[in-house]
């Protein structure tokens, strides 16, 4: 998993749209990552069709698209979390 998407599935654990999502990220990465708007919707429509998240029906003059990680998004989230940790208690083991 990339490191974009798996920030943007942790913005997704609450509803949110694009803008939020960019915020989220930035704030959470310490402005680390910084996702351009293009990048970020063709991710989105990627986790989309892996099902990992699913848009939000908005009302009609809303622009605003909002998203939501889904049941097996947040299962694909919490395996790539254990694998991270699994890699900084690997490198911490070694370099300690």
């Amino acid at each position: 998993m990339t490191e974009a998407s798996y920030y943007i599935l942790l913005s997704l654990l609450g509803p949110n749209h694009g803008y939020g999502i960019m915020q989220k990220t930035a704030q959470m990465s310490g402005e680390r990552v910084s996702l351009a708007a293009g990048t970020l919707y063709g991710a989105l429509q990627n986790l989309v069709e892996k099902g990992w998240i699913s848009a939000l029906k908005t009302e009609k003059n809303s622009r605003k698209k909002e998203y939501l990680i889904t049941e097996l998004g947040e299962r694909v989230l919490r395996i790539e979390l254990e694998r991270l940790q699994e890699l900084v208690k690997n490198g911490e083991a070694l370099l300690s």
